[in-house]
């Protein structure tokens, strides 16, 4: 018999979470789950976190939805057997994703059942950029190289500053000139860029005890 999901183990919150405990973990979750943190990682340890990254999106796919919330939860009450094993999660959907009725975030090309967990994450990444960013629309280059040295000098002192701060321009210059959404600019930046950003925002966040 599969192995159910744990949704709630996998954002590490109480059935009784409200909805903004269950975004607030998924925030956390997805930045420390996300691929791009990987900058140097083995193909093999990539396709690890990205299906880690996957089953976070999952759960919060099912979790932040009341309906699918409702649904789940009759099935989980049935379920002895759960697990935060990625693989169920790929199984839940296989088995019953049809309950969902299609709503919600946009399919994964390759696989219509399960929401894109990139798609996703691009909500959460420009609200939590939203606070550094906002009423500056004019000087996004220059907001962003200051944003991101200071995340940057957090992170890696001041090889973490040089970086953060070019790639913090990049973001704001490339959204000066193209009008782009700061997630669209994310993941056009190489990956170590994309890594210094991720682990700075999970730094500035939750603190030292965020960075794994």
């Amino acid at each position: 018999m599969s192995q159910f999901p744990d949704y709630y183990a996998i954002l590490s919150i109480p059935k009784t979470a409200t909805t903004e405990d269950i975004r607030t973990a998924y925030k956390r979750e997805s930045l420390r789950t996300h691929p791009d943190r990987l900058a140097n990682a083995t193909p093999a340890e990539k396709q690890k976190a990205t299906e880690r990254f996957q089953v976070v999106a999952d759960a919060y796919f099912v979790l932040s939805d009341p309906d699918r919330r409702k649904e789940y939860d009759s099935l989980y009450r049935s379920k002895k057997e759960r697990t935060a094993d990625p693989s169920a999660s790929a199984n839940f959907f296989t088995n019953f994703a049809n309950m969902f009725g299609g709503k919600g975030a946009e399919p994964a090309p390759e696989n219509a059942e399960r929401p894109d967990a990139d798609y996703m994450f691009a909500d959460v990444f420009d609200e939590l950029l939203r606070p550094e960013i906002q009423n500056r629309a004019h000087w996004w280059a220059y907001l962003g190289a200051a944003c991101g040295a200071g995340l940057g000098f957090i992170v890696a002192n001041i090889p973490g500053l040089m970086v953060g701060a070019y790639a913090g321009n990049r973001l704001g210059a490339v959204r000066d000139a193209k009008g782009k959404a700061v997630a669209a600019v994310f993941a056009e930046l190489g990956n170590d860029q994309k890594a210094e950003i991720i682990k700075a925002l999970v730094m500035k966040l939750f603190g030292p005890s965020g960075i794994i």
